[in-house]
């Protein structure tokens, strides 16, 4: 179980982490869609917030 939580916590940090790359390439390369950029935004904060909540998981399960 801790091994897959780890797999997890990597890709959703990997996911997240690309999310963010997009969105601020978007920023400058100037693209001008605000729709673009919320939803990438949005997405992030999602993805930060799963990152987390596995982590913790994964931290509660290490010290037991």
């Amino acid at each position: 179980m801790k091994t897959i939580l780890t797999i997890l916590v990597a890709v959703c940090m990997f996911a997240t982490l690309a999310v963010l790359l997009a969105g601020m390439l978007g920023l400058v390369r100037g693209d001008g869609d605000p729709m673009r950029s919320n939803r990438l935004m949005r997405w992030r904060v999602i993805l930060q917030g799963v990152t987390l909540a596995l982590f913790a998981l994964l931290l509660s399960l290490m010290r037991s």
